[in-house]
């Protein structure tokens, strides 16, 4: 019975939000407001991480900002705000979390590309 009390309350799944893994580099389109207009911005990074439990569902990008300084951002898979996440290309990893990735700069910040078989 708690199962389905649970089930419930959660929020519906966006269907806008394809499955993420951890290496992708991805195109997010979040809805913004700013006073009373609605805007899209994007941000496009990598995936360093991908959480696929319940409700609090998550994936947290990364990206280069300018000055070299790296900008983080967790979106929540059932977020209504999410208008869209777009796959450019995906990377070859070993590990469920990218957290390397914070310590490194330039070519060695780079993931080998997934062949398509």
């Amino acid at each position: 019975m708690s199962q389905e009390i649970l089930r419930s309350v959660e929020a519906p799944v966006n269907e806008n939000i394809p499955d993420l893994n951890p290496g992708d580099v991805v195109n997010v389109h979040v809805r913004i407001k700013e006073g009373n207009r609605e805007r899209v911005q994007e941000f496009k990074g990598t995936v360093i991480r991908s959480r696929n439990t319940g409700n609090n569902a998550n994936f947290t990008v990364r990206r280069i900002a300018s000055n070299g300084i790296g900008v983080e951002r967790t979106f929540l898979r059932r977020s209504p705000q999410v208008e869209k996440v777009v796959i450019e290309r995906s990377s070859h990893v070993r590990r469920a979390n990218l957290y390397f990735l914070r310590d490194r700069i330039g070519k060695s910040a780079r993931l080998k590309q997934k062949i398509k078989k």
